[in-house]
């Protein structure tokens, strides 16, 4: 394992169709992602599991291993979106569209005073970005 420290809550993605190595470097290029340890599977083609930290914070992946009943379903999780709190949210949203990410609900300045807008990956998962409004504050 690495000395790297996990956070309280994390969440753990897990990559359908043997694409676990594609998403990591995905999440490199749209969220400045850093891969803190990996470990490939015996069978040197999927990801056995993947640390990742984004904006400080843990991301853990892997591929699916259906063979051991492994947690993909059909489709990503509805209902579930990975919030990245950060520094300059139009910066962050420019870089996830520019690697790939398709848009859900535009960027925009929120009536609650952060610049927020929620993408998806080419992995099916829920991001949204947001950082507090220059001028304007709430929460």
């Amino acid at each position: 394992m690495s000395d790297e420290k996990y956070s309280a809550v994390s969440p753990y993605l897990t990559v359908r169709d043997g694409r676990g190595k594609e998403a990591v470097e995905f999440y490199k290029r749209a969220f400045d992602a850093r891969e803190a340890y990996r470990n490939d599977a015996d069978d040197g083609k999927r990801l056995m599991h993947s640390h990742l930290k984004i904006n400080g914070e843990s991301v853990m992946l892997s591929d699916d291993f259906p063979e051991f009943k492994g947690g993909a379903t059909a489709s990503a999780p509805g209902g579930v979106t990975i919030h990245l709190e950060v520094d300059d949210a139009d910066a962050w949203w420019n870089r996830a569209l520019e690697a790939g990410a398709g848009v859900k609900m535009p960027l925009a300045d929120q009536f609650w005073g952060d610049r927020y807008g929620q993408l998806t990956d080419p992995f099916g998962f829920a991001w949204s970005i947001a950082s507090k409004s220059k001028g304007k504050t709430g929460g």
